[in-house]
């Protein structure tokens, strides 16, 4: 009898075990199937090809929301078992590359057959519709300049300040839309421009300003901006200093001049 009682809680054991690590495995996936959805909404495609099929083109362009990007971390932290200082690390550069505080950035990606595209200067045929604002790239890769034939992908940044007037362009914005160039190929040419669409009105860029990352991404603007304020103050002790010898060299000729 005692022999069977002790069987019996073994298989329970067992059962519990096994009931525990299913458990496990099941929000394991039920995670990354989350962040796989986040993952593939943000990322707009759209393919076209010449009639006589000498040529196609695939385009997909992802918008680096907030949603994006935390899901992106999630995602390549399961992936690769990181532990969270790992993580953080992998934040810290992923956003210090992104420069969210200072851009609106996009990552594109070509797939190509049949002849080669040519897309120099790439950033001519872009356009972002920031409601009614209309802006030019800020930066890219270069790369995108040179013959594209097969696959290649890089980044496009936008500026997210008001060159003249200082303000944050994404204040208010519900749409972003990507334009792309029908005449960037022959491919693309009869279908006129390509349109990517992103409805922003629940992004929240807040939600990557936690965290250790965060806090080494502020010093670096804080350094950066402490750097600038020295070297401003450094400009302006200069003139100073100059306007001070100027004053002392007039004031020594009046008191010349009265002497006489």
């Amino acid at each position: 009898m005692k022999f069977g009682r002790v069987r019996k809680m073994r298989i329970c054991l067992w059962l519990m075990l096994i009931m525990t690590s299913a458990f496990f495995v099941c929000a394991g996936e039920c995670e990354g199937a989350v962040e796989d959805r986040i993952l593939k909404s943000w990322t707009k495609s759209q393919s076209r090809s010449e009639r006589d099929g000498m040529q196609s083109v695939n385009v997909k362009v992802t918008y680096y929301s907030a949603e994006y990007v935390e899901a992106l971390i999630r995602a390549e932290a399961e992936k690769n078992l990181w532990t969270r200082d790992e993580e953080e690390r992998y934040r810290y550069n992923l956003l210090r590359t992104l420069n969210l505080e200072e851009n609106i950035a996009f990552h594109v990606e070509f797939d190509t057959t049949g002849t080669p595209v040519y897309l120099q200067p790439f950033d001519r045929h872009l356009k972002l519709y920031v409601g009614k604002k209309v802006l030019s790239p800020a930066e890219y890769d270069k790369r995108f300049n040179f013959k594209l034939q097969g696959k290649r992908d890089g980044m496009i940044w936008f500026s997210r300040f008001d060159e003249k007037t200082g303000k944050n362009q994404m204040d208010g914005i519900k749409q972003l839309r990507l334009f792309m160039s029908g005449s960037m190929s022959t491919a693309t040419t009869s279908g006129g421009d390509l349109i990517f669409v992103w409805d922003i009105t629940r992004d929240d860029p807040s939600v990557l300003n936690k965290g250790t990352a965060a806090d080494r991404l502020e010093m670096d603007r804080l350094i950066k901006r402490l750097e600038k304020l020295n070297t401003d103050r450094a400009g302006f002790q200069k003139q100073l200093d100059a306007i001070d010898t100027e004053l002392s060299e007039l004031t020594s000729r009046v008191e010349e001049i009265q002497r006489h």
